[in-house]
């Protein structure tokens, strides 16, 4: 495949990959007003490194425009180094704020910024109150998605906004143009944010409790202020407050749309919705039968690997304690994640709906008469050859990356099950952990699981385009 990066592609590229780095710049500095309120002095290098991003952003912005036409590609491209230069901004951060080395801060920021919630820290209510807050706002952000949240609120309607929406793997339109769909979806967020934050505080947390353990578990994050994380409350209400929360996030905004308009009987028609319910219906069982948990455990640990969220009510080491049973139902949970045009990970429920409809209709095709016509639809829409080489195609892929960092896992002697768990925690972004990821894995492993973070966050395709365009563009160097 020749995909390039010329001169005049990155002329394309830089006005909105600007906008969108002055736009993590501001979110970098929102955690000096937490600094500030609690009596912090180092939030110096939330000053720093946010307005070095709006700097940088707003000299991206400055350089010639090319006047073409922005192509998928392009977006794609976008997209990719803009979790990249997330993550970047939010380790240098982490650095002057902890003192932990770059590695360790990137590896870390890039699990906040892409909601996956694994954390090398292993005590987190020893961090500044300032930094415990970006991490949250990271998840909260990168959950709705850092080029939605940004060109949502910022960028000018046009082909360049459709580009970019479906560069973070986005479909559903529900406003007639891009731009509405994506301040729809920016209101919708925020409504539930305001709700859960509420909901927490009447459940007896504190204001500043409440407002983090939204963004995370909202956002699908699930990377928490306390060691024990929902778990450090004590509170069936808490609980249960939190479940509701990673379902909202788990669950595509144009089903929220259609419910908050009244039509509420459009979210049980819903197919990923009615495939998460049979699901976590199914997992919760087996939990409960073959591995003891009790029905609270059972639902909330499958809803919180299913949704993506991570978020845990028992301490690691009760976890890194289980058999294999529940982490290999977790794990299958984890792979399949929720729905699409949510702050979910993973695959997705459509694309597996997708996949077994294919195998069934093409069982049922062999079994019929020649001749037959075989109606193939989902919801009452009709599904083509390529919607299933498309799941397919994707399914594949995501296995096949999650099969090689499993094998580096595995090479540093960590077990088989363990390091499936932890590999597709990584790539689902999810952040259920068996306790491998901590501040003194080998590099090489954090490095393989950064990179699944990334590729997870951004469905891989980006991410493979930016490598190829790299790569062409090195091999006309050479040549």
């Amino acid at each position: 495949m020749k995909v390039y990066i010329g001169k005049k592609d990155l002329l394309l590229i830089s006005p909105p990959l600007g906008i969108i780095m002055q736009g993590i710049g501001i979110v970098t500095l929102v955690p000096i007003i937490v600094a500030l309120i609690y009596g912090e002095h180092h939030f110096m290098g939330f000053l720093s490194f946010g307005l070095f991003s709006i700097a940088v952003g707003y000299l991206l912005r400055r350089l010639p425009f090319h006047d073409r036409k922005l192509k998928l590609k392009h977006g794609m491209i976008i997209a990719a180094i803009a979790w990249i230069w997330a993550a970047f901004i939010g380790s240098l951060c982490l650095m002057y704020s902890t003192n932990i080395d770059f590695l360790n801060a990137y590896f870390d920021s890039m699990s906040a910024w892409s909601g996956s919630g694994l954390t090398i820290f292993t005590n987190v209510e020893i961090l500044p109150k300032s930094v415990l807050f970006l991490r949250s706002i990271e998840q909260w952000v990168g959950g709705l998605g850092v080029v939605i949240m940004v060109i949502g609120i910022l960028i000018r309607p046009g082909t360049s906004a459709a580009r970019l929406y479906k560069s973070e793997a986005r479909e559903e339109k529900i406003k007639p143009s891009i731009t509405s769909t994506m301040k729809t979806i920016w209101w919708i967020y925020l409504f539930y944010t305001v709700l859960g934050i509420v909901l927490y505080v009447l459940a007896g947390m504190s204001l500043f409790d409440a407002i983090n353990n939204t963004f995370t578990n909202l956002s699908t994050g699930g990377m928490s202020i306390k060691n024990n994380n929902i778990g450090a409350y004590n509170s069936a209400t808490i609980t249960i407050i939190t479940i509701v929360l990673m379902i909202i996030g788990g669950t595509s905004f144009l089903v929220h749309y259609k419910a908050l308009k009244g039509q509420v009987l459009d979210v049980l028609r819903d197919i990923q919705f009615q495939a998460m319910i049979i699901i976590v219906a199914i997992f919760s069982i087996l939990l409960i039968v073959y591995a003891k948990f009790t029905t609270l455990n059972s639902v909330y640990y499958v809803i919180s690997a299913l949704s993506c969220t991570g978020s845990s009510i028992l301490p690691i080491s009760t976890m890194v304690a289980w058999t294999d049973y529940p982490k290999v139902i977790l794990t299958i949970a984890m792979i399949i994640g929720m729905a699409a045009g949510s702050t979910t990970g993973a695959l997705k429920l459509i694309r597996v709906v997708t996949l077994a409809k294919g195998v069934y209709w093409e069982v049922r095709k062999i079994f019929s008469p020649k001749g037959s016509v075989i109606v193939r639809k989902i919801c009452g829409k009709p599904v083509g050859d390529a919607e299933i080489k498309e799941a397919g195609i994707y399914t594949f892929i995501y296995l096949i990356f999650i099969f090689v960092s499993w094998l580096v896992l595995m090479q540093y002697g960590y077990g088989g099950i363990n390091s499936l768990f932890e590999v597709t925690s990584a790539q689902g972004n999810v952040g259920l952990s068996t306790g491998i990821t901590s501040p003194t894995m080998p590099d090489v492993a954090k490095a393989f699981l950064i990179f699944n973070m990334w590729i997870g966050r951004i469905e891989i395709i980006p991410a493979m385009i930016l490598f190829l365009a790299f790569w062409n563009q090195l091999k006309r160097f050479k040549t």
